[in-house]
């Protein structure tokens, strides 16, 4: 999806876009985790570890779904103590779909969202922002687990750009 540098940008669009490409570096982290220290508790961190803080990203999607009280269902929940990072991976995918789906409805609505203040664009803002957080702490409790990230790996993980190209694209 390519437009003239004139042409205006669909905001509306330009926000569940974002969306995406932010839930696609949460794919494209998880697909750097070894599996030996899915669990692992880092030096750094006592109450959580990786596993539990990709399952606390995705149950937070959901407690914004469902204090939304609209008919967006609202994904399962994660059990912190056991997911998998299959499971991990494909519960976020079905989270990602379903907060786009809120936001959606929030763009309809005038840019509102039931039950969150003061608006859609905060509300998405305010989530890309917690997960990114944590992607943070992901990256670094890797790298105290001994498997850091490589440059080329990290660049992964900020190049806006070529991972708008692949949203849109569908790959």
């Amino acid at each position: 999806m390519t437009r003239s540098s004139r042409a205006p940008v669909d905001l509306a669009r330009a926000l569940i876009n974002a969306w995406r490409v932010n839930e696609r570096i949460n794919q494209e982290l998880l697909s750097l985790i070894a599996p030996h220290i899915w669990r692992a508790f880092p030096p750094s961190s006592k109450r959580r570890n990786i596993a539990t803080t990709f399952a606390h990203i995705h149950n937070v999607r959901c407690m914004r779904i469902k204090m939304s009280h609209t008919e967006v269902v609202v994904p399962e929940r994660l059990e912190r103590a056991e997911v998998s990072a299959d499971e991990a991976r494909k519960a976020l995918a079905v989270s990602a779909d379903a907060m786009a789906q809120l936001i959606e409805l929030g763009l309809a609505a005038g840019g509102h969202v039931p039950n969150y203040r003061p608006d859609v664009v905060a509300m998405v803002c305010g989530a890309m922002v917690h997960e990114a957080h944590h992607r943070g702490q992901i990256s670094h409790w890797a790298r105290e687990l001994g498997v850091p990230q490589t440059p080329e790996q990290q660049l992964r993980l900020w190049e806006w750009d070529k991972l708008h190209k692949m949203v849109n694209s569908g790959t």
